[in-house]
């Protein structure tokens, strides 16, 4: 498994949670024209490993010209998939395009379903107005369900909603609220993110209320939980975003975007659109042991599966600390079971710390 990923780094607007790479601006054919080169420059570089899944995000991929996302989904499928024999269906088991809900038109909808999309990733945030206009969303809790609407006349059976929770304001009423209104379009997928730096509630407890209040809401509504962040109904989890967490190969393309190549080389491109339409600099890293553990075990305990220590060779074994990993077991921070070391989902509020606790000091 392979995934490709293409981020579209522009914006109407600058919301002010947001730390992703973009800009507020609008030259998007001299953007096209560079991912296009960079596409026939990479082309050689999975090896033979045909992707599954394509991936736009941002910054706001439903902010360009539908024939302009066409462009660059056909060259990749081009330079990328095509060298397969006699592919049939689909060029990808997973095409997922991000919107923001005011890009959401008919023929937009329709645009994307003929590219091949067959998954949208819409970011909702929340379904209060105020809070949205704080946020600098561009949209109302009407606009978003008004697209919903219109993702679901196209055709779409594969759409997820972000929103976010634990910021300076929110109280748990409104939170339930903003869960309930979700539920009432019935997404294939959901996807919560606690707010972080400036606008963070201070207020840590809250925080883990309202993020275990999230888990107990959507099992109860048949949507579980897979990752720290992500809820799916079964068998609608995101493809792309799992083979991050499992260290899958993937390229990414656009200013900021980052590659693995699935063992221990990572690189990126510049986060700079100036300097990417120029030439394209960026960097890259080889991992150490140390490191490759690390990501590992950070990567895997994110996911309510865990963590198979069949995937680690002896000597990442040997640097796991059995006395840790009892003592966690022991106090119910994590289970040890069948092979597998998973964090409970009551806990996965304070994974990080969990996860800290089980990394080498030498990483």
């Amino acid at each position: 498994m392979a995934g490709l990923y293409v981020h579209v780094p522009f914006c109407a607007a600058k919301c002010i949670y947001c730390d992703f790479y973009s800009r507020v601006r609008q030259d998007f054919e001299p953007y096209v024209q560079a991912v296009l080169r960079e596409i026939a420059e990479r082309r050689d570089e999975l090896k033979g490993v045909p992707p599954t899944t394509l991936y736009f995000g941002g910054g706001t991929p439903s902010l360009l010209p539908a024939e302009a996302l066409a462009r660059i989904a056909k060259a990749l499928g081009a330079a990328f998939v095509r060298t397969r024999p006699a592919p049939t269906g689909p060029l990808f088991e997973e095409f997922t395009i991000e919107v923001n809900p005011d890009d959401v038109t008919a023929d937009k909808a329709a645009a994307w379903r003929a590219m091949g999309a067959g998954r949208i990733s819409m970011g909702v945030q929340s379904f209060n107005d105020d809070h949205l206009r704080w946020m600098r969303r561009r949209h109302t809790a009407a606009d978003a369900a008004a697209a919903f609407g219109r993702l679901r006349r196209t055709g779409f059976d594969n759409l997820s909603l972000d929103l976010i929770f634990g910021f300076t304001g929110l109280t748990d009423g409104q939170w339930l609220e903003n869960i309930d209104r979700a539920l009432a379009l019935q997404p294939e997928h959901i996807s919560c993110y606690q707010m972080t730096g400036r606008y963070a509630d201070p207020d840590e407890e809250r925080c883990r209320r309202q993020y275990n209040r999230l888990q107990e809401r959507l099992e109860t509504a048949g949507i579980r939980q897979y990752e720290i962040s992500n809820y799916a109904r079964p068998g609608f989890e995101s493809r792309h975003n799992s083979g991050y967490w499992a260290r899958t190969p993937y390229l990414g393309f656009g200013p900021g975007a980052h590659s693995f190549d699935g063992n221990r080389c990572r690189s990126w491109n510049t986060p700079d659109i100036d300097a990417y339409l120029r030439t394209r600099p960026g960097g890259q890293e080889q991992l150490s042991d140390t490191e490759v553990l690390e990501e590992k075990l950070m990567l895997a305990l994110r996911t309510v599966r865990g963590l198979d220590l069949d995937s680690l060779t002896p000597a990442e074994r040997a640097c796991l600390k059995q006395t840790t990993l009892e003592e966690l077991s022991r106090v119910g921070k994590l289970i040890v079971d069948a092979g597998r070391i998973r964090i409970p989902a009551a806990e996965l509020f304070v994974s990080d710390d969990i996860i800290c606790r089980l990394i080498p000091a030498s990483a």
